[in-house]
Order: C-alpha cells, then sequence, then structure tokens
C-alpha cells in the first residue's frame, strides 16, 4: 500500500534543536527519523511513499535528491572509492515529494495528495515524528476485516503529569500519574479507506470535524497498543531517542530484529 507522510509542520518545540533543520530531517544517531519512519513501512513491503511537504520543503527535497544509499547500509567499497558493493540487501522506495503548503493543516495536506492515491482502496498515513514497533501486518488485517473508513493507534502519552478528576464543586475525586490513568493519545499509524476524502471538507484538520463524522456513523476504529511507541515533540525526546539508538535499544527498528 501507498503510504503519505505529513512533512510540513513547523516544529517549534523542536526550535531548540535547530532553527533551520525541519522536524522530518532532526537525526536519531545518523539517519533522520523520517529515514527511520519510511525504513519500518519498508519492512512491511510498503516501499511507496507520498511526502506531504511544507516547512523548509527544500532541504527534505534535497535531502532525497542528493542522497547517497551507501550511507544507509554496510557496504565493500574498492578500486579507490569508485566501486560499492552492497553487503546487505538494498532497500528501495519510490518516492512522491508534494508542496502542499507551508501554513495547511492535516487534512488539507491529505487533500492535497488525492490525485497520487487515485484507484487505491485503502492507503496508510502517518505523521513525521512518532516511532514504533507496532505489528503492522495484523492491523493492517484488522482493519481490511472491518468496515471502518479510518483506524488509528492509540497509546499512552509519556509526559509526566498527573490528570485530575473534579467534582461540581471543586472536590478532587481522583489523582495519579498519567500512565495509570485511563488515558490514551492519538499515536498516528493511519489505514486509511479512500472514502475518507468523502468526510473531509475544505480547510478541515483530518482529526476533528472529519473523524466525528465517522464516530457518528461508527466507522472509526482504534488499536490500544501496549508496545513501544514515541514521539519526539521536544528536544528531551530526541535526546531519549538519541539514548536508545546508542545503547542499541531501538524497538522501532524491527528491520534489525
Amino acid at each position: 500500500m501507498k503510504v503519505v507522510l505529513f512533512c510540513g509542520g513547523l516544529g517549534t518545540r523542536l526550535r531548540e534543536h535547530s532553527e533551520t533543520i525541519p522536524k522530518p530531517l532532526v537525526p536519531i544517531g545518523y539517519q533522520p527519523i523520517l529515514w527511520h519512519l519510511m525504513r519500518y513501512y519498508a519492512h512491511f513491503g510498503h516501499n511507496e511513499f507520498i511526502l506531504c511537504l511544507g516547512h523548509r520543503a527544500d532541504l527534505i527535497r534535497d535531502y532525497f535528491l542528493n542522497h547517497d544509499p551507501a550511507l544507509d547500509a554496510d557496504v565493500r567499497v574498492s578500486d579507490p572509492g569508485r566501486r560499492v558493493e552492497f553487503l546487505e540487501d538494498f532497500v528501495e522506495w519510490n518516492v512522491s515529494l508534494v508542496d502542499t503548503g507551508i501554513n495547511a493543516n492535516i487534512g488539507e495536506r491529505l487533500r492535497a495528495v488525492a490525485p497520487y492515491l487515485d484507484g487505491e482502496e485503502m492507503f496508510l498515513a502517518n505523521y513525521s515524528d512518532g516511532l514504533s514497533d507496532l505489528p503492522l501486518p495484523g492491523y493492517i488485517d484488522e482493519f481490511r476485516a472491518s468496515d471502518a473508513v479510518a483506524k488509528f493507534v492509540s497509546v499512552k502519552p509519556s509526559q509526566t503529569f498527573h490528570p485530575v478528576q473534579v467534582e461540581d464543586d471543586g472536590i478532587v475525586s481522583d489523582i495519579r500519574p498519567v500512565d495509570r490513568a485511563d488515558i490514551w493519545i492519538n499515536g498516528g499509524f493511519f489505514v486509511l479507506r479512500s472514502e475518507i476524502f468523502e468526510y473531509v471538507r475544505d480547510g478541515e484538520d483530518l482529526v476533528e470535524a472529519p473523524f466525528q463524522r465517522l464516530i457518528q456513523e461508527r466507522k472509526l476504529r482504534t488499536h490500544k497498543y501496549h508496545g513501544f511507541w514515541a514521539g519526539m515533540d521536544t528536544l528531551k525526546d530526541k535526546l531519549a531517542f538519541d539514548a536508545r539508538y546508542a545503547e542499541r535499544h531501538a524497538p522501532w527498528m524491527v528491520w534489525k530484529s
């Protein structure tokens, strides 16, 4: 299936890391988080990507137009650097780079790439700042067997805050760490049928009005995932990813399993 990745956000909360690098190009180890995400999908056989560009689209274009695949793999170099032999399977993917506007929301970006999805019964979509070890084939099969139009992964928030339940008179009835509260958030990893475009109207974000329409028709599903999921939203998140990578404890790298 084709994979739509939303790569156009401003990434304002990562400005502490860099004022110029767009979030999808922020590295984990030696490769951008976008590369890690695409490598995850390619591991399961989904090699055709549609990238919705916006903020610093020029840098993302430059990455794909000038990237040397030998930087990603184990290689043997001979004839003073003129001959490169790959020592592992070379992963090929087809990438469409589509400028969907600097200030567009997710729904507008999705509508902008609709022509690239013509004829597709189903497709995958995701934000470009979250990684997981979600078993993708079974997840897709469950969606395919349903009559839902859209599905996403629900995950536990990782921030260390304490949700509070308050009664009408101001009395606190419960307070606990977020990981022990019954709170789940949208973790992306969407599976969508082509009918989704019937629910997204001009100017609308994807997960607000369109998803409310699907909820009313009972055509929106989610999967509560208890495995690894993490997003790169702040510099602290980026450093946590780097630490996992350096310690060789990177669950999202399913192609290494």
